[in-house]
């Protein structure tokens, strides 16, 4: 399962949502994921990345999930960057399982690792020049709660998700860089 059509290359085949999901799981029993901020596949305004010096998370809003549905999780992933693998921006589980929402600038109680081993919003920050990126926001409805601790990586919410995954929501912004710096890709600490 990937987000709508890309135009370009990236990791879509890697993400979390094609690792654990299908088409069928996509939208399933009208769930779905919008933000106030940004259209899906609409740019991502500079207040939510490493352009503004005080950037803080987008606001998610998310309608019912499936029945059954015990949690919600949510990946945040950058389907262009270099490397092997979509950079990860933002993990968050813990969620109860109905129609909910995170705030702008929110802290959630349970975050993970993202790929330079903090467990915070990433702020997007693609290589100056870069055609946009495209930052794909993926909503997992669960059918189990989850028994990480806030910390966990990737690959153990991965791992944990694996089998229990019931719909699935994708919203995704596209971002460039404007001029300034950009991350050092090399000191990347993908914990996974």
């Amino acid at each position: 399962m990937g987000p709508s059509a890309n135009g370009g290359s990236g990791h879509y085949g890697k993400l979390v949502a094609a690792r654990l999901g299908n088409e069928k799981m996509l939208g399933k029993s009208g769930f779905s994921l919008t933000s106030a901020a940004f259209e899906d596949r609409g740019e991502l305004d500079p207040c939510f990345t490493a352009d503004e010096e005080d950037a803080v998370a987008p606001p998610l809003e998310w309608t019912s999930p499936p029945p059954g549905t015990q949690e919600i999780a949510l990946v945040v992933e950058d389907a262009n960057a270099k490397g092997d693998a979509p950079f990860c921006h933002w993990l968050v589980w813990g969620m109860p399982g109905q129609k909910g929402q995170i705030l702008e600038g929110e802290t959630p109680q349970r975050v993970g690792k993202n790929s330079f081993g903090n467990s915070e919003w990433l702020l997007p920050d693609p290589p100056t020049g870069d055609e946009p990126h495209d930052f794909v926001f993926q909503l997992f409805a669960l059918d189990l709660p989850l028994v990480l601790m806030p910390g966990a990586s990737r690959e153990e919410l991965v791992k944990e998700m694996q089998g229990h995954v019931v719909g699935c929501a994708i919203l995704t912004a596209k971002y460039a860089r404007e001029e300034g710096g950009d991350y050092d890709w090399d000191d990347a600490d993908d914990a996974e």
